[in-house]
C-alpha cells in the first residue's frame, strides 16, 4: 500500500517533534596555546539550557607553563574562531570557583545566565543592559564561533590557552535528518514509479 505524500510529510514532522522538544545546545572545543611559548592543552564542553537559562561548563586542561591565575569567556570577536575580544562571562572578573594556582585541573560548573552579576558590566551594557540581552548575545556568538573560553596563567597573564567551540548535533538531530532524507527518497521514488 502506498502512503499519500501528505502522510509521508506528517511522519517526517512527527519525527521532527522529538528533536524540536530538546531545549539544550551542546558545544565542544579544544584548548590550544594562545601565545607563543604556551604549553597547555585540554578540552571544553558547554551545555546551554534555554529553558533553565543556564550554561554548564566542563573544562579539563594540563601542561600549563605556569599556574592558573584567571579564566573567563570572551565575546565577541570580529571573525569566527579568530581574534580577541573583551570579557563577557565572569563574576567579578573570573568564573565562579575557578581553581587557581595549578598547571592542570578541571572545572565543572553551572552558571545561571539570568543574573547580571555573572557577566562583565561592559558586556551587559553592550547587550542592552539586561541579563536576557547578555545571554542572547553570548549564545548567539558561541553558535557563530565568535566567543571563546580563556585560561590565564602566571607565565601568560594575558591568556595561555583558549578554546573556541562548535555546536554538536544531538543524536535526535541525526535521526531527524535521516528520517527527512528517507521521506524525500520515498517521494522521489513514487514520482518516478
Amino acid at each position: 500500500m502506498r502512503l499519500p505524500t501528505h502522510a509521508l510529510l506528517a511522519t517526517a514532522i512527527a519525527l521532527g517533534a522529538t528533536a524540536a522538544s530538546a531545549h539544550s545546545v551542546l558545544f565542544a572545543g579544544t584548548f590550544a596555546p594562545e601565545a607563543s611559548g604556551a604549553t597547555g592543552t585540554g578540552t571544553l564542553s558547554l551545555e546551554y539550557d534555554d529553558d533553565g537559562h543556564t550554561l554548564l561548563i566542563n573544562a579539563t586542561w594540563s601542561g600549563l607553563s605556569g599556574n592558573t591565575s584567571n579564566a573567563h569567556i570572551h565575546c565577541c570577536t570580529a571573525l569566527p574562531n579568530a581574534g580577541t575580544a573583551g570579557v563577557a562571562l565572569a563574576q567579578g572578573g573570573i568564573l565562579p570557583s575557578f581553581p587557581l594556582g595549578a598547571t592542570s585541573g578541571s572545572y565543572n560548573r553551572i552558571i545561571d545566565l539570568t543574573q547580571t552579576n555573572q557577566y562583565s558590566a561592559t558586556f551587559v551594557t553592550a547587550s542592552g543592559g539586561t541579563a536576557a540581552g547578555a545571554e542572547a548575545r553570548l549564545i548567539s556568538n558561541l553558535l557563530s564561533g565568535n566567543a571563546y573560553f580563556n585560561i590565564h596563567s602566571t607565565t601568560f597573564p594575558g591568556g595561555e590557552i583558549r578554546a573556541f567551540v562548535t555546536a554538536v548535533p544531538e543524536p535526535e538531530t541525526y535521526g531527524l535528518m535521516l528520517g527527512g532524507l528517507g521521506v524525500l527518497g520515498l517521494a522521489a521514488r513514487r514520482r518516478r514509479g
